[in-house]
């Protein structure tokens, strides 16, 4: 990441010394925390399943990294795109005897969070997601409700994915008389007033999906041109002249992209124009796109993408 951070081993019981290391050699327990690169700002999360890692964004810079222990076979964590529902700095399972789930950091309503717990250095939970104590600690500091969390499993490198939606070609479809009509879309702002905004586009559905606050306020079919191979984030950084400015945040942890979308990416994905305009009149700073290959539909089994929102109870 390029910082100069502090690994935690889980066990340590006196204050951890500065260190400047690579990602890669964290050890079960470990984690960097430098949130001085980016003193204020958004923030987004993203949990690498594959990796068993845990990455913090501010303002489309990186100020953490943490090795987590997520859900053992048949327990999976899902994957998705998630907001912090709830916290409770002293919470109690109610499925699981009482455990303690210190600094938790609620995701669903049905059991998976964010929380201090044991790291083996494998999957090892019951589908939450493990922190080190100190940097649950640390997170929970800096996090607020409605905070976008990403889970995924995906390639940590991401490939090709349609341009991000402001560069969007509008889409329409061929009415029965062979004339071209606009692609139908659901918008209702007023669902969630206010709030932090996520886009979620499904190469597999064709379809993007507007969450505000956790709630969805508006979906649209979509078209794109070729696969969408990967998954990859996008946080945005500025609206330059009523343009949004994208930061791409590779998956993997390493430095975040500010390479402009060329021409054949942004002929790619095609919505419609009244939409596109929607979305861009309700941008902001901080403001997250997630571009997956896998459905918006999901059974739990984190085999496939899941949009949980504030109201999934």
């Amino acid at each position: 990441m390029g910082l100069a951070c502090v690994a935690v081993p889980a066990a340590a019981q006196t204050p951890p010394a500065a260190v400047d290391g690579p990602v890669e050699l964290l050890t079960a327990g470990d984690y960097l925390w430098e949130p001085d690169v980016a003193p204020k700002g958004p923030m987004m999360m993203i949990v690498s399943l594959d990796s068993q890692r845990a990455y913090v964004y501010r303002n489309g810079v990186p100020i953490g990294v943490s090795t987590v222990s997520t859900g053992r076979d048949g327990h999976k964590t899902p994957t998705g795109v998630f907001t912090i529902l709830q916290k409770d700095r002293d919470h109690k399972s109610n499925l699981y005897n009482n455990a303690p789930m210190p600094f938790m950091q609620r995701l669903t309503w049905d059991g998976i969070a964010m929380h201090a717990g044991n790291l083996p250095g494998y999957p090892a939970s019951h589908g939450c997601i493990r922190l080190p104590a100190a940097f649950a600690e640390l997170l929970y500091g800096v996090t607020e409700l409605g905070l976008t969390v990403v889970i995924t499993d995906d390639a940590a490198v991401p490939q090709i994915s349609p341009a991000p939606p402001e560069l969007a070609m509008p889409a329409q479809a061929a009415a029965g008389d062979g004339q071209l009509k606009p692609m139908p879309f659901s918008w209702h702002p007023e669902l969630a007033p206010s709030g932090p905004v996520s886009l979620v586009i499904s190469g597999r559905d064709r379809r993007i999906v507007i969450l505000r606050n956790g709630v969805e306020i508006g979906s649209a079919k979509i078209a794109i041109d070729g696969a969408v191979a990967a998954t990859e984030a996008f946080t945005l950084t500025s609206i330059v002249e009523g343009k949004p400015q994208w930061l791409r945040l590779p998956l993997s942890g390493k430095k975040p992209s500010s390479a402009k979308v060329t021409a054949s990416e942004k002929a790619r994905l095609h919505m419609p124009e009244a939409f596109r305009q929607e979305v861009i009149g309700i941008l902001k700073p901080g403001a997250t796109l997630l571009v997956t290959r896998d459905t918006l539909r999901s059974s739990g089994t984190g085999k496939s993408l899941t949009v949980i929102t504030v109201d999934s109870k």
